[in-house]
């Protein structure tokens, strides 16, 4: 991957500081100062260049153009902030308008919300490397609602910065139309483009899980438009035990613990997709897959060194180090089998051999360890009785290595939310 221009100290420090800036403007002087939370998340990702075999399914470039894209809050509000990413950006990006409305349970816009806005005005330009955070939107939605945020671009705009596997459809429509409840796309995407947060009004007494993981935490082989990652399901779960705590996805997909190449290694982006999160209190971590099956692929680079499951092991210790010492519970969620994964996908022959499964056992032995505070032994639930190397049909998307629905539904439903902090 090429460097860039921008190291990661230095965009962890714009990051932070773009944040604060643009909390703090919003508030008049001497308000009350409101708490806010995250409530959907998309993890910013680098768009990878021509030496990575996968495809970029989003224009590289925008031009006088509005993209549409719908999320689903985990929890209720009636005020709403998007936060807009330049993470990757070697320049900076304008926005030329902003709009947020509500959409129904059909998934069709129909209004409400309003302008966005940027410490009062309708235009913003982001530094590179930054985030910015929209003023506050009234918008009333229910909990497991949906909004539409349209952003936009009036200048030739690289596309940059995104979350390849949004697992939702973005539309990307000619001109200025923010505000136009029906848009006539000229294009279709399921990525997440310069869009990383939605910020709600904290009510007393929420808090925030984090979910942190890799393609099996970002949704790869969910039904689009459903919302049926199993982040998706478990939120389902504590809005119906009213436990007042969002879920925050910040899984990547093809995320490994210690290389980058989809997007920042874990150790390097915890900070940001997890200990900077207000009130998160709990961080679920399903990551460490990809350092195991990548190697020997095309999907890294020739003479990058397979990790062994005591390097991987040595990661999960440094993220359990920095999560305690912020007084975050991290739980750790063992790793799904992965047996004959890949097999009808020719390009990606090497993902599982048979060397490779004692590193998934070792790393789960591990997380069932007591290192953690907490586990979720997914692994359990979704392998074969007979072949415990093999997820169970059942639940295989038809790659052996992800979920599908059903299986995502079946991790989120064997979670015990006692770990995660909901009292019974």
């Amino acid at each position: 991957m090429k460097t860039l221009k921008f190291d990661r100290k230095a965009r962890a420090l714009t990051r932070l500081l773009a944040t604060v800036a643009a909390l703090a403007f919003a508030a008049p002087a001497g308000a009350a100062e409101q708490a806010w939370i995250a409530s959907w998340a998309a993890s910013p990702q680098p768009v990878w260049g021509a030496d990575f075999f996968a495809p970029v399914g989003v224009p590289r470039a925008l031009r006088d153009q509005t993209v549409r894209q719908v999320v689903r809050l985990s929890l209720a509000t009636k005020r709403v902030r998007v936060e807009i990413s330049n993470e990757y950006g070697t320049v900076p990006l304008h926005i030329g308008a902003g709009h947020v409305a509500v959409v129904d349970d059909k998934g069709m816009v129909k209004g409400g919300g309003g302008a966005l806005t940027f410490g009062g005005r309708t235009d913003v330009t982001i530094p590179a490397g930054a985030p910015i955070i929209s003023d506050p939107v009234d918008s009333d939605v229910a909990p497991l609602g949906s909004i539409a945020v349209s952003l936009y671009f009036p200048d030739i705009t690289p596309v940059t910065t995104w979350h390849n596997e949004g697992a939702q459809t973005t539309l990307v429509a000619d001109g200025n139309v923010v505000g136009e409840i029906e848009l006539k796309p000229t294009s279709k995407n399921t990525s997440r483009i310069f869009l990383s947060e939605i910020l709600i009004d904290a009510q007393p007494g929420a808090r925030a899980i984090v979910t942190f993981g890799d393609s099996i935490s970002d949704g790869a082989c969910a039904t689009p438009d459903a919302n049926h990652r199993w982040p998706d399901f478990l939120a389902e779960r504590l809005v119906g035990a009213k436990a007042n705590a969002a879920v925050v996805n910040e899984g990547i997909s093809g995320a490994r613990i210690l290389t980058d190449r989809m997007g920042d290694n874990a150790l390097a982006r915890f900070d940001r997709d997890v200990l900077s999160q207000p009130l998160a209190d709990t961080v679920v971590l399903m990551m460490g897959i990809n350092d195991i099956g990548w190697p020997d692929t095309v999907l890294v680079p020739k003479g990058e060194r397979a990790p062994s499951a005591d390097d991987i092991i040595a990661g999960y210790k440094q993220l359990i180090t920095r999560a305690q010492a912020h007084n975050m519970r991290i739980i750790g969620a063992t790793l799904t089998p992965f047996d004959d994964a890949f097999a009808n996908f020719p390009l990606l022959h090497g993902y599982f051999t048979k060397d490779k499964e004692p590193k998934r056992l070792a790393v789960n032995a591990f997380i069932r360890s007591g290192a953690f505070d907490g586990v979720i032994d997914f692994d359990a639930v979704v392998r074969k009785p007979d072949k415990p190397s093999e997820i169970q049909t059942a639940f295989d998307c038809g790659d052996h290595l992800h979920p599908n629905d059903a299986g995502y539904k079946a991790m989120a439903d064997a979670i015990d939310l006692s770990v995660l902090g909901v009292k019974k």
